[in-house]
C-alpha cells in the first residue's frame, strides 16, 4: 500500500514538473493560444486611460497597468471587455526579447484599430484575423525586452481575480440611465443585464458601448436593482444597488461578486 502510494505520487510530481517546465519554457502546451503583444502607455500607463471600454481612469477603477487593448479578433465589438488573460512570451520563437519563465495577468480595457495601410505582419499589427493584445507597458515589461517592441505570445482566458464587489456608475438622463459596470469578477465580460426600479418589473438593458450598459425608462426616485450575466454564463442579482435617492454621475458598490 505504502508503494503504492508512493509510486503515486511520484507520477503526480513528474506530471506537474512536465506542465511547470512547459509554462517556463514558453512551449504551446494545451490551453495556450498563439497571438503577438506589442505595448502602449508610456512607463506610468497614463496613456492607456479612458479607452473604448468606458473604464474611465484605471487607478481609480481598480484596473491599474495590468490591462491590454484587443485586436478586433479579441475584442469582439466589446463584448471582451473586462476580459482577463494570463499572458507569456514564446521563449522558444524568440529567446532575443523574451523574458523566460515569466507570466503576467492582464485586464481587456481597450480596443486596437485595425491600420489598413500597413500590412498585418509590418505595422497592421490590430488588423484582422491577427490575435493582437497591445498591453500598457508596464505590463509588458514583465514578459518582454523593452526594444524588442513587438514579441509572440501565447495566452490562455483566466478567472477576473477582484477586491470588493460590483460597482455600477450610473450616467445619462432623464429617460435614459447608462450604467458603466467595473471591477467584474469572474468571467470578467457582461454578456447581458436587465434593470429594475422599485416600481417596475425588469427591463433588458442594450449595450452602448464597452462595458456601458442603456435603459430608456424614466427610474428617478427609484431605488435601482440589477441582474447581470456575465461571459461565462454567471448570473447574479444585485438587489436595490442603487437607493431611491441616487444622482446621475454617482457609483454605488455591491456587496456581491461573482467568482
Amino acid at each position: 500500500m505504502e508503494t503504492s502510494a508512493f509510486c503515486a505520487g511520484l507520477l503526480v510530481l513528474l506530471v506537474s514538473s512536465f506542465f511547470m517546465s512547459a509554462d517556463v519554457e514558453g512551449s504551446a502546451s494545451p490551453g495556450w493560444t498563439a497571438a503577438s503583444a506589442t505595448f502602449y502607455g508610456g512607463s506610468d500607463a497614463s496613456g492607456t486611460m479612458g479607452g473604448a471600454c468606458g473604464y474611465g481612469n484605471l487607478y481609480s477603477t481598480g484596473y491599474g497597468t495590468d490591462t491590454a487593448a484587443l485586436s478586433t479578433a479579441l475584442f469582439d465589438d466589446g463584448d471582451a471587455c473586462g476580459q482577463c488573460y494570463r499572458i507569456m512570451c514564446d521563449y522558444q520563437t524568440d529567446p532575443r526579447w523574451c523574458l523566460q519563465g515569466t507570466s503576467v495577468t492582464i485586464s481587456a480595457t481597450n480596443f486596437c484599430p485595425p491600420n489598413y495601410a500597413l500590412p498585418n505582419d509590418d505595422g497592421g499589427w490590430c488588423n484582422p484575423p491577427r490575435q493582437h493584445f497591445d498591453m500598457a507597458q508596464p505590463a509588458w515589461e514583465k514578459i518582454g525586452i523593452y526594444r524588442g517592441g513587438i514579441v509572440p505570445v501565447l495566452y490562455q482566458r483566466v478567472p477576473c481575480v477582484k477586491q470588493g464587489g460590483v460597482r455600477f456608475t450610473i450616467n445619462g438622463r432623464d429617460y435614459f440611465e447608462l450604467v458603466l459596470v467595473t471591477n467584474v469578477g469572474g468571467g470578467g465580460s457582461i454578456q447581458s443585464m436587465s434593470i429594475k426600479g422599485s416600481n417596475t418589473g425588469w427591463m433588458a438593458m442594450s449595450r452602448n458601448w464597452g462595458a456601458n450598459w442603456q435603459s430608456n425608462a424614466y427610474l428617478n426616485s427609484q431605488s435601482l436593482s440589477f441582474r447581470v450575466t456575465t461571459g461565462d454564463g454567471q448570473i447574479l442579482v444585485f438587489p436595490d444597488a442603487a437607493p431611491p435617492n441616487w444622482a446621475f454621475g454617482q457609483t454605488f458598490t455591491s456587496s456581491l461578486q461573482f467568482s
